[in-house]
């Protein structure tokens, strides 16, 4: 259902970036036309909206405005447009940047997507409601001759794991719950080593890091047997001193989502493996019965799974998302997180993921 768009329209090409003291380059080509409108819907939380959140930490170029409707609980600290007003500015596509539990497209949205599409936006979701799915929107699209992207539908025939080893590196962030950070350590410790001039690659296994880097596998959305096999594909043989920064996803103690982090730990087979942590946590995110594991029995539990595939992997350094700490008590709860685990502890995205590389460097 894609087309490639004329050359004469602006779509994401690869390309390096920079954003403040990040900089990474994509490697595949999407034709998502940019910049874009950004969608929050009614999210009911800042992390509902945490498509739109990653595109405007990561990709702040493309990320024109937000669009909010009565109730929405998150803020990006965009310009508020209208679509009207996103589209006077230059918004080609507006981009759902809600990731709602069950990744469903609300009734309550349906109204501005159609009239997203009658003003001359396209579309794009990461949900796992597809919308091809919708008759309403695949006629308005038809109607407007406009594009509707479904960024989570797979475009590769992926095969079963093989588990054989692969050359090249490949680190793993594995949380003690969903949504703590895992991708934004990904992000952060690629860029750390692009800027020092070593090699790596941010490996894209969800809607959002797919949106911001231009490709990737949507893991949670291949068929559960071919889950480690895509992870294989999507990291192949490479030079001995190439590291793969896999996209982390779920968490192993979370019910809802520890398949894909199975996938993950092995058809990743990681060398090297970060842990990653939300300190203001009171329970596993959507789970109100559960409370979130120790970096303890998260560091045993991920690494005992993990040298099932690689026998070598070991654990480098600590994530921890601070964004909800004031800066000298996340100064404290880092040097304490250290103590206690004897590993690097750091919040890569508010003070750089230095420390966390100086420690892949260190496998040699």
């Amino acid at each position: 259902m894609f087309k490639y768009p004329p050359k004469s329209r602006k779509y994401f090409r690869p390309t390096y970036y920079t954003a403040a003291k990040f900089s990474f380059r994509t490697e595949v080509c999407a034709v998502i036309k940019t910049p874009y409108l950004l969608f929050l819907g009614d999210a009911p939380d800042q992390l509902a909206a945490k498509v739109a959140q990653g595109i405007k930490d990561w990709r702040p170029e493309f990320a024109l405005g937000q669009l909010r409707l009565k109730g929405c609980g998150a803020d990006l600290g965009l310009t508020e447009m209208r679509l009207a007003e996103g589209r006077a500015a230059g918004a080609q596509t507006l981009v759902i940047g809600v990731a709602n539990r069950g990744g469903v497209i609300s009734e309550s949205w349906k109204s501005v997507l159609r009239d997203a599409l009658a003003m001359g936006y396209d579309i794009a979701s990461g949900l796992h409601n597809l919308l091809q799915d919708e008759p309403d929107l695949v006629a308005a699209a038809a109607l407007y001759d406009r594009q509707l992207h479904d960024v989570r539908v797979p475009s590769v025939s992926y095969p079963i794991a093989s588990g054989v080893k692969r050359r090249g590196k490949r680190c793993l962030a594995v949380g003690t719950d969903c949504s703590v950070g895992k991708m934004y350590t990904a992000l952060a410790m690629d860029a750390d080593m692009r800027a020092r001039g070593l090699k790596s690659t941010f490996r894209a296994t969800g809607q959002t890091g797919i949106l911001i880097t231009g490709g990737g596998v949507p893991l949670d959305a291949v068929v559960a047997d071919f889950m480690a096999g895509s992870v294989e594909w999507l990291t192949p043989d490479n030079d001995d001193d190439h590291w793969d920064m896999i996209e982390g996803q779920g968490s192993l103690f979370h019910v809802s989502y520890s398949g894909v982090t199975m996938a993950l730990v092995h058809g990743g087979q990681p060398d090297a493996l970060i842990l990653a942590h939300e300190p203001t946590r009171i329970h596993m995110r959507g789970l109100l019965g559960y409370d979130l594991p120790s970096l303890e029995k998260l560091r045993d539990t991920a690494l005992t799974l993990a040298q099932v595939a690689n026998p070598g992997c070991q654990v480098v350094g600590i994530s921890v998302n601070t964004q909800h700490l004031p800066s000298e008590d996340a100064a404290a709860y880092l040097a304490r997180v250290e103590a206690q685990m004897g590993l690097p502890a750091v919040d890569p995205f508010r003070d750089g993921a230095g420390r966390l590389v100086d420690a892949l460097v260190a496998l040699g």
